[in-house]
């Protein structure tokens, strides 16, 4: 009987921590995602200062390629943590709606992320 109880134990042990290893993975993945966001909301914010065009058509382009690559780390996080599935969302509507509608719900998902960097 004895033995059933640590065996028990044992599994109820590696099982809680799997999970956490899970949630740190995730978290991991989706801190990476709001780097690449907070890149792309400077070289977004960069463009709308630049005076000169052709500057603010690269840092609009260097926006976008952040912007996208944001997405595949917070699609990782956001498929094993409910945390990240808004950041997703919204990266995912970045190939069909303009930046600048996205930056208060990238600000908002990623405020507690970033704030601890």
């Amino acid at each position: 009987m004895r033995r059933v109880k640590v065996l028990l134990v044992f599994m109820l042990s590696a099982g809680v921590l799997a999970s956490c290893s899970s949630d740190g993975q995730s978290n991991a993945l989706g801190h990476e995602a709001c780097v690449d966001v907070a890149r792309s909301i400077k070289s977004y914010d960069a463009a709308q200062h630049e005076i000169h065009p052709a500057v603010a058509a690269t840092d609009r382009s260097h926006a976008q390629v952040e912007l996208r690559a944001a997405l595949r780390p917070a699609a990782l996080a956001g498929s094993s943590d409910g945390n990240w599935q808004a950041l997703m969302a919204t990266l995912s509507e970045s190939s069909r709606v303009p930046e600048n509608l996205l930056i208060p719900a990238l600000n908002a998902q990623c405020a507690a992320t970033l704030r601890g960097s």
